[in-house]
Order: structure tokens, then sequence, then C-alpha cells
């Protein structure tokens, strides 16, 4: 029986909350892409999810110590799996509450000290803690032998003395902000040397000390961003076992966990089975010569990962072992997507030009740039394909006829452009013939490579992809990146549920062939 849609698997519950929250803190390149993954949050539309394994009582500690679990595992995924991974200062919505009363706040701290200085004589007590804050930033910078330069913060930012030189009026705030200043740029990054410029430019005491604690908080990011650099190639070693076994106690707690991923994996296992196990790699040969024996793990798993690629984000939960990188694959998706109208819009054009043009060098460039420029934000609400596409044609033809002109051809008659725009306009229907053929040539491709991707050697770019090559192989290269890694983490827990869907099957194959 289905689930109630009415009541959420916790496990995916808050593996979709990890989801959300990730989004928020993470930089994310594209709306569309945002939207969409949230739109396919787990839990919605779940009428055709699997029998799901008893559930148990489970307490608030258990949730809590669950949801850190899954935080860290997700955290070291993303250091892992993102080269450009990066911890970012938190930045609030210009107007929301927040921010405004964080703004009063520092405002009615900063004006509490800009006061107290112009009392007569000036109160320091606010510029102490200040400077006693700023002591402990820059003695966090050091390394642990950093001797030196630990002793002179500690001897010039020497709290008690520095009271004691206040009380008695002979405190000289100036000299200790350009001290400060100074080590700022000894300890800084070189991105950060136009910021320490910048303060020496400033005179007043208050607009300073602001400007200083701006600037100590991008150091801050630096080295912790060094630091994140640092650990990825360990990190890298040890994060497949670090985000299993986090998996082994999520699944320990939520039995039925794997519901989504014995459901996907059970549907690719089916694919083969009606394609006639047509594409099953070389290697895969278990001593079998039919029948469900012969879809051997690795085949079905590549034929799994490949339908990730034309995954319904909208109606359909994702996996559970494949939710931290499901904006991943949605955004490679949607790249898949642009690109098949783009290649099947450039071998309509190519065909109708011939191979003089073909060959003339920048020709297919700038007539890929236009259709690239003209599909930009293909995948959002108000993009009209239909309308883009006929732009993309006036676009194609009078490049077309410009460059045959240039090269002494004649010019495409009125009726040959109307032709080559009504194929391009085309190219906008579900059941357009080339685009069909485009998509799958691009789908053999990504099957291939994943077959491949334990050898040296690339597969061959299939015919009519030449124009798209390098997109292609970008976008494919991306794609292997994330499969082998979570290949790699979770291929115990494919291999165990696959193990029981092809014994069954085998089991229905060999009671089909006793009947008969």
């Amino acid at each position: 029986m289905s689930q109630n849609p009415d009541k959420l698997n916790s496990s995916e519950e808050k593996l979709n909350a990890l989801e959300d929250d990730e989004e928020e803190s993470l930089d994310s390149s594209d709306q569309s892409v945002r939207k969409r993954k949230r739109q396919s949050a787990p839990g919605c539309h779940r009428d055709d999810t699997p029998k799901s394994s008893p559930s148990r009582p489970v307490s608030i500690e258990e949730l809590m110590e669950t949801a850190k679990g899954v935080t860290n595992m997700a955290l070291a995924h993303e250091i892992v799996v993102n080269g450009d991974f990066q911890i970012k200062p938190a930045e609030l919505p210009e107007h929301s509450l927040e921010k405004k009363v964080r703004d009063i706040v520092h405002k009615a701290f900063w004006d509490c000290l800009e006061a107290q200085l112009k009392e007569d004589p000036p109160t320091y007590d606010h510029a102490i803690k200040l400077l006693g804050e700023i002591k402990e930033s820059l003695l966090s910078f050091l390394l642990p032998g950093h001797t030196r330069l630990r002793n002179q913060i500690t001897e010039v930012l020497d709290l008690d003395l520095i009271k004691q030189e206040a009380e008695n009026g002979a405190l000289d705030i100036s000299k200790l902000v350009k001290f400060v200043i100074g080590m700022m740029g000894t300890l800084c990054a070189p991105a950060r040397d136009e910021d320490i410029k910048k303060l020496k430019d400033i005179n007043e005491i208050v607009p300073l000390f602001r400007a200083i604690f701006s600037v100590l908080d991008l150091m801050k990011m630096d080295m912790a961003n060094f630091a994140v650099s640092s650990i990825r190639p360990k990190l890298m070693q040890q994060s497949a076992e670090y985000e299993r076994k986090k998996f082994q106690e999520f699944l320990e707690k939520q039995p039925n966990s794997l519901d989504l991923v014995t459901k996907w994996l059970q549907e690719a296992a089916d694919d083969l089975a009606k394609l006639g196990h047509e594409t099953l790699p070389p290697h895969c040969k278990d001593g079998a010569t039919g029948g469900a024996s012969a879809l051997c793990f690795t085949a079905v798993q590549n034929q799994a990962y490949l339908k990730l690629l034309k995954w319904d984000h909208v109606n359909r939960p994702f996996p559970e072992t494949l939710l931290m990188d499901q904006t991943r694959f949605l955004e490679m998706q949607l790249e898949l997507e642009q690109l098949l109208v783009v290649g099947t819009v450039l071998l309509v054009t190519f065909s109708a030009a011939g191979p003089a043009l073909i060959d003339m060098p920048g020709f297919a460039e700038r007539i890929k740039t236009i259709v690239k420029v003209l599909l930009t934000g293909m995948h959002l609400p108000s993009f009209n394909l239909k309308e883009s596409l006929a732009t993309v044609g006036e676009k194609v033809c009078a490049e077309v006829n410009s460059c045959l002109s240039q090269h002494g051809f004649t010019p495409f008659s009125a009726e040959r452009e109307a032709v080559l725009k009504g194929q391009i306009q085309a190219v906008a229907s579900p059941d357009n013939s080339i685009s069909k053929l485009i998509d799958t040539r691009i789908q053999k491709f990504l099957e291939n490579y994943l077959a491949s991707s334990h050898q040296k050697s690339l597969p061959a770019i299939p015919g009519g992809l030449g124009p798209i090559q390098r997109e292609l192989e970008e976008i494919a290269a991306k794609y292997i990146r994330l499969v082998n890694y979570n290949r790699m983490v979770f291929s115990p827990y494919y291999d165990a549920v696959l193990g029981k869907i092809l014994t069954k099957e085998e089991s229905q194959i060999v009671g089909k062939s006793e009947e008969s």
C-alpha cells in the first residue's frame, strides 16, 4: 500500500530540511534550480512510494543527535565535491527585521563610544574592550611558531598597562591603533592589502575602529577558507568512510531510509530488462547467458544514474542517498536540456548552410553564441521557447546570409529562409525527430562515459554532436565526479538492495521457465 500523503517519512523530512539549509547558506547560481528543488520536496506526491519498514518512536534527543550528524556529513560532503567551496559572511536581507535590529544596536554602540571619547577627560572603557577583542583576533591568526609576533602583540596590547595609562591620562589611542593596522598588514592575505591601505587613510578614531573590525572579519574568513583548502586532500581520503558511517547511524534510527533508493534501482533494473540488456557493458558478464542474472550490479547502477538526468524533480522525491547532490544533478539536467536545444538548432542550421560554411573559421562558434545567448533563462517560468526560437531563426538566417555574401556565395532565397526558420521553430515540439535524435546520442555518450569512467581513454563523440562537444564533455566530467563519489560512499547499500532485486527477478524467470 502507498503511504498516507499527509505523513512525512521522518528521515526524508530531516534530509530535506538539511538541503533547504544548505541552499540558504551556500552560493546558488540559478533561481529556477532552487525553485524546482523546493517543489520536489520528499513528502509531496507520495502515492507511488514503496512500502516502508515499520517505524519506531524516536526521542527528541535522538532526533537532535541525528540531525547534527547529518549536518556534519553534509558539510564534509560539500567541501569534498565542491572545489569552489568557501565560507562566506552571512548577509541579512536589506529590509529584514533582523538587519534593522542589528544596525540599530551597532549604531548605539558606536555612538556610545564616540560620546565617551569626546568627554573631557575622555573615557576609554569601550575603547579598551575593543582593543582586547582586537588583541584576541590578532593572536588567533598566529601559528605556534610565531613567537616573536605573539610577544609583540602581548606587549603592546597589554590591557592592564593600557588601563593604567587611561587612568593617568597618558593613553595614546592613535599609537595603539597604528600598531594594530601594521600587525594586520603583516598577517593578512595579499588580497587584503588594499583594505589595509584604506585603513591608513581614516583619521577619525570611531570610523577607524569600525573599519578595523570589518577587515578583521574578512581576515577570519580568509583563515577559515585556507583551513578548508588545507584539509580538503585529507578529507577526501576519509570523507567516503565518514559519510557512510553517518548514513549507517541514520539508517539504524530510521530503517525505512532506503525506500526511495530501492524504488529507483528497481526501475533501472526494469528498464534494462525491457531493453533486452542491449545496454549491458562488455565487462558485465556474471556467467549468465540471459535473464535477470545478466543484469549485473554495475549495469543497473549505471542505468540508475542516467535516470537522474531525466528526473521529474517537481513530482518525484529524490533517492535518499543522493539528496545532498540533488541541486547539482538538477543543474546538470537543466544544462543538458538547454544543450539539447542548442545542438538541435546547430544541426538544422549546418544542414541547411552546407559544408562550405561549416568549414569557415569562426562560423560555427558565432552561430552557437547567438543561439546560447537567446536561450539564456530558458527554464524560467516567464521564458517562451517558441518565441525565442523564432528570434533565433531570424538571427541565424541573417548571420548565414552575411557569411555567404562575404565569401562570394549566393545568399538564401526567401523560400530557403522560411524553411530554415520553420525547422528551427519546430525544435520547440517535444516530438521533433531531430531533437529526439540528438537527445538519444547525448544519452548514449553519457552512458559510454559512465561505462568507461575507469578507463584512461574517453568515448568518441557521436555524429552530430561535434559543435557542442566542449560543453558536453564539461557536463560529463562533472557528472562522472558526482557519480563516482556517490558510488564510492554508498555502493555497499546499493549492492545489498540490488542483491534482493536481482534475486527476486531471477526467481520469477526460473518460475516462468518451469511453468512453460
